[in-house]
Formats: structure tokens, sequence, C-alpha cells
């Protein structure tokens, strides 16, 4: 049985990809699955820029919202449940549109996950005493264990860096030593992407903006929340871009100017590891340019049409 191709639609942070994905999914007949590390978390919805409730109306979304803050999703974890959902949605003649931001879940589908053993909690609990020591401390140790892929971890991104650590710790042998048998979780022709890749100062802009809103849409309560139930500030959850911040200015340990400037530098800074990701992985992917939602959506029509964007 032939299927439609699985539309990728991947950008970095506040680019617009939640509105292009469902007029992607309202033109294709499809549904939307998750690719954003941070919205499959139930209790931030707001500071992960997920989904509402009536962008979802009439168009079934899957993976957001699906773990609570405790629970830690890997990318194998992730590629699973995709998969699953995205033979849910063929099952049902429908055309699957993932869309996010997170580049190593797109990189799992074209280019297949490697089968990394379990890693033991005696090498988790070392790696997390090392990450502690700061950032400069887990890529020293994360080039001891795996010098080619620590070159390839971009700025301070603890997560990857830490992972390379623990499998390091766990197997004695590099992370990427077992990526060279990977198998591609789409089949070749299987599937299209498309990079939203907007002005980065105009982007810049739009992040700024739309963290001044989640303060008075609901951020404040979700880090109330949050910080009530004395989770691990290392779960994936407890970093994502904004929390940290907020619970320290909850906690007296920033003023509101100091807390509000530093996320957004952050998620600036996000941003911009996402562009150059995005531009090193998936260099021939179409892109689109326009912030602005209807420009982006008649960009995405012309793609499907068979036109330059």
């Amino acid at each position: 049985m032939s299927h439609a191709p699985v539309w990728l639609i991947a950008g970095p942070t506040a680019s617009g990809k939640t509105a292009l994905a469902i007029h992607a999914a309202r033109r294709l007949g499809g549904e939307v699955v998750n690719a954003d590390s941070m919205q499959i978390y139930a209790d931030i919805p707001v500071l992960s820029a997920a989904p509402s409730a009536a962008d979802q109306a009439g168009i079934p979304h899957h993976l957001f919202g699906v773990l609570d803050a405790s629970e830690r999703a890997s990318v194998g974890w992730w590629a699973r449940a995709a998969m699953s959902a995205i033979e849910e949605i063929r099952s049902r003649g429908n055309t699957p549109v993932v869309a996010g931001g997170t580049g190593l879940y797109f990189n799992a589908l074209t280019e297949g996950l490697a089968e990394v053993p379990e890693i033991p909690a005696e090498a988790a609990e070392a790696a997390g005493a090392i990450a502690v020591q700061g950032a400069a401390a887990l890529r020293a140790e994360a080039e001891r264990h795996d010098p080619e892929g620590a070159s390839r971890v971009l700025g301070d991104d603890v997560q990857r860096l830490r992972r390379i650590v623990e499998v390091g710790l766990a197997t004695g042998r590099p992370l990427s030593s077992f990526h060279g048998d990977t198998v591609p979780l789409l089949t070749a022709g299987g599937w299209r992407g498309v990079v939203i890749e907007p002005d980065r100062e105009a982007l810049y802009a739009r992040i700024n903006a739309r963290f001044d809103h989640m303060l008075t849409s609901g951020a404040i309560e979700e880090i109330e929340a949050l910080a009530k139930r004395g989770l691990d500030p290392e779960l994936p959850a407890m970093k994502a871009l904004g929390v940290p911040q907020l619970i320290a200015l909850r906690n007296g340990e920033m003023t509101r100017a100091e807390a509000e400037e530093y996320a957004k530098r952050e998620s600036r800074r996000y941003a911009k590891r996402q562009f150059t990701w995005f531009r090193n992985r998936c260099a021939d992917w179409p892109r689109m340019d326009s912030l602005d939602p209807a420009t982006a959506r008649a960009q995405f029509d012309a793609l499907l049409e068979g036109e330059t964007p």
C-alpha cells in the first residue's frame, strides 16, 4: 500500500512552525505530530509554546503534553512514539505532518537512531556530578570520551554533552561509534522536509515579544506549580527555556528584569544554535523565510505545487 509522503516542518523557536503545521494538515488531510522536546511535557504548555486547544481544533495532534515533568524523554523514546503515531495516521489514510525544532528528532527519522545500551544509574549519576561542575567541565569530560562527537555539539548544550559522558562511562565506547550502522526510520522518498529560516533579527524580536506575552498568559502559574513539586532541576522540563530563570525569580534569586532578560537571551542563543543545526544537517531541504503567517502559508502552497517558495 502506497502512502503520501510524511511532511517534516523544522525551524527555530518562535518561527511559526505550529501555525504552518496546522495549515499543512488542513491542506493535505493530515494530522500533526510533535517534534519539540519540551512540548512533550504536560506541565509547561505556555512556556513551551505548545498549540492551544483552539489551535488544535479540528486537527488531531499527537505527542503534545504526554509526559509529566518528572519524566525524561530520550530521542529513542520519541522516535518510537513518533513512528507509532505516523503509522496510526497512515492507517486512517491521512498525512502525517511532523513539526518542531528539535534537530535530533528529525535526524532520527531521516538518518536513523543508534542502538545504545541502557545507561545504568551509576553512570548517569556520575555524569550528573560532572554536569554540576559546569558546562566547561562537562565538555572536557565529553571530549575525553568522544572527541569526534563532542566537536559536533554546539555551545553549552548540556543535555547532549552529558549523553556523551554517560555513554562513555557506561560502555567504554564513544557515543559516535554507535552511529555507523543506523537505518533511517522513514524510507528514502517517503518524506518531504521544509525548514523555516527567517531573518534572525526579526525572529529575535518575536522571541522577546513572545516571552513577554507568556508572562501574562500563564507562565508564572506554571512555574509556581513546578516549584512546589521540588523536582530535580536537572530534569529536561526543569531546564526548558525560561523555567530556571522564573524559578530563580520566584525564589528571590533574581529580579524580574534580570529573569526576563536572561530568559530572552537564552532563547535567542537557542534559536542561533537551531539555525546552525538546520543549516548543517538539513542543508538540502527547501527554505521558507517569512514570519508572516499568510505569506508562510502561500510559500508552503507554492512548495506543494512544485514552485520555489
